[in-house]
């Protein structure tokens, strides 16, 4: 079995389950990695759609010269298409986008003019300007205008959502992706919303980009529109691709946060993806965190890859231009492991039991000056399992309530478990954790722990630790 062309190996790409960067959150979280593609990026599902629909309008004729704007990935897709079909490329780039994405374009036979990045969009020296004149100016020339082109959006309704509806068998429940032209968020959430019309899709903007503001207040605000280092991602302009309508909700990130995510994304799950790929993650963790009590194991969340690491080698990968941004992270990082270090080491968690009293629980949160306990319940089959939380303002809460709370059971009583974390996570995870209202983590055993495991209060800590604010507070102060 084999393709007849390069075209044929587009689609397809795989959905990877992320477990580091994930943890403490109640379901999957998977990446749909689209650097699988044969060009590198999830551009390519929609050269093949824009040609195909320009050719059949009767716009591109055999022999034409294919013409587009694009920050690289989608010329990249429309010149293997091109490639196999017999047209000439010419493509209009900013200065702002990395020197491998034009040496990619050239490498496969296309033009590229480069155009200066800081100028309104109808200015005559824009990208959109120039590639709308050569395609005027050029015989048997088409503009295929990947913002405005419903083709862009047709491929991903046809390929990107089906592919994302059958690879979860139905399951997915959240979609988070960054947004350019539109088409791919759009195309994805149109299928997905037909398929199940409560899935929940989250766009993620760089700031500087219009969008975010656009979809929460309905003004197109120039004042938003200012210059910013993260690429294929975000607009100047209003595409007619992106439909509003589809998205159920938009944040922000900032550039350093999406380079320092970007790299950590491969360092930690290794995956080797593009800067759109760590601001896509960012604003997934920014925005499931926010919405943390609202997830449950049933649900599945997938974030869209749009693109690969060999794209940015000069930029987010290499150490230098990160330096000269301020983007570094700072090194070394500390991790939850070190903090544990630094504070009461081989102290066990005092937890209580769910069936404990209340009373039980203000003893022991006396007794120890504690301001927070895990529930931890011990199975009949001896595994431990974190069941909820208790915190000193839920207690007080149900005391001026009742004072006959304290007879109360514990598990009638607790919230929401505390997020189990692994060692290895740095500081900067752990403090998104840390804001949350109880202000404390559990720390993963690296093993099963050697005695019964029983802290003072009577409940199995089941050889878990805690972390809360204040010893985080000190960790930095250490490390400083």
């Amino acid at each position: 079995m084999w393709h007849e062309n390069v075209l044929g190996t587009v689609g397809q790409t795989p959905l990877v389950r992320l477990r580091e960067l994930t943890a403490g959150l109640p379901c999957p979280v998977l990446a749909k990695v689209e650097f699988f593609n044969p060009g590198g990026s999830v551009k390519d599902r929609i050269g093949q759609y824009m040609i195909e629909r320009a050719e059949e309008a009767g716009d591109l004729q055999p022999g034409g010269t294919i013409v587009e704007g694009t920050s690289g990935n989608t010329g990249a897709g429309l010149a293997l298409a091109a490639i196999a079909r017999g047209y000439r490329c010419i493509f209009t780039t900013t200065d702002k986008q990395s020197e491998e994405k034009a040496d990619v374009l050239r490498a496969l036979g296309a033009e590229v003019r480069v155009c200066p990045t800081n100028v309104e969009p109808d200015d005559p020296r824009s990208y959109y300007s120039v590639a709308r004149r050569l395609a005027a100016e050029l015989p048997n020339a088409v503009y295929l205008n990947q913002y405005d082109n419903p083709a862009n959006t047709e491929a991903h309704y046809e390929t990107t959502g089906p592919e994302l509806w059958e690879q979860t068998e139905g399951r997915i429940t959240h979609f988070i992706s960054g947004a350019g032209t539109g088409g791919t968020i759009s195309g994805v959430a149109k299928f997905l919303k037909e398929k199940k019309d409560d899935v929940s899709v989250v766009g993620v903007d760089p700031r500087g980009s219009v969008y975010h503001k656009y979809f929460h207040t309905g003004e197109f605000d120039e004042g938003e529109i200012y210059p910013y280092f993260t690429e294929g991602v975000g607009e100047d302009i209003l595409a007619e691709n992106m439909d509003f309508s589809l998205v159920d909700d938009y944040v922000q990130v900032g550039d350093k946060e999406a380079m320092q995510m970007t790299r950590r994304l491969a360092q930690r799950e290794g995956l080797f993806i593009g800067q759109s790929s760590g601001m896509a993650m960012a604003g997934a963790l920014g925005w499931l965190h926010a919405h943390r009590e609202a997830l449950d194991e049933d649900d599945v969340v997938v974030v869209l890859f749009p693109d690969s690491g060999f794209r940015y080698l000069s930029k987010t990968y290499d150490d230098d231009w990160m330096r000269d941004h301020d983007f570094l992270e700072p090194t070394p990082q500390v991790t939850v492991g070190e903090v544990l270090r630094m504070r009461r080491q081989g102290q066990p968690v005092v937890a209580v039991g769910p069936e404990d009293t209340l009373g039980d629980a203000i003893g022991q949160m006396t007794d120890q000056g504690l301001s927070q306990l895990p529930v931890i319940n011990r199975g009949a089959d001896g595994e431990a399992e974190v069941v909820g939380s208790l915190t000193e303002a839920r207690i007080l809460h149900l005391m001026i309530e009742s004072p006959e709370t304290r007879d109360e059971l514990v598990r009638e009583a607790m919230e929401a478990p505390f997020p189990v974390v692994p060692r290895s996570m740095d500081l900067g995870l752990l403090s998104t954790y840390l804001e949350e209202e109880a202000g404390a983590v559990l720390v993963a055993p690296n093993e099963a722990p050697s005695g019964d495991g029983v802290s003072s209060g009577g409940a199995h800590s089941a050889g878990y630790e805690i972390i809360t604010k204040s010893d985080l507070i000190t960790a930095l102060s250490q490390a400083g």
